[in-house]
């Protein structure tokens, strides 16, 4: 009972859109997830540190629906970059920060591969 080759993806890039807007709308959770932390621990809500959790994980929802421009994925590097900085307030959001910029960088990497792999398709069609 053979199948055959897989069938390739429609859209590859469009995929790993996909995957980049799922990333960001995780990391919006698991930012949010920091609210009760920062409430018990960080001195509450209200205080720089809530509203700064609450700022980020409203901001990474609302810019998961901008990763589908192109320039909307460096609005999701920028606020790797704005989670890092936010860690010499809230800790635990800087090392959240770094660990899903590790995530980003492979997700760009993977990005930068899949432009690479569709370009040499693209040229072996033509030549």
């Amino acid at each position: 009972m053979s199948h055959g080759a897989p069938k390739p993806m429609k859209n590859p890039a469009k995929a790993l859109r996909g995957i980049m807007m799922g990333t960001l709308i995780m990391e919006a959770i698991v930012v949010a997830l920091a609210l009760p932390v920062v409430a018990k621990l960080g001195g509450g809500i209200g205080t720089t540190g809530g509203v700064l959790v609450a700022v980020l994980a409203v901001a990474m929802l609302l810019s998961s629906g901008l990763i589908r421009f192109p320039w909307g994925v460096w609005v999701a590097v920028a606020l790797q970059v704005a989670m890092i900085a936010a860690g010499f307030v809230v800790f635990t959001l800087g090392v959240l920060g770094v660990i899903f910029a590790l995530i980003w960088a492979y997700l760009l990497w993977l990005r930068r591969e899949l432009a690479r792999s569709l370009a040499a398709a693209a040229a072996a069609d033509q030549g």
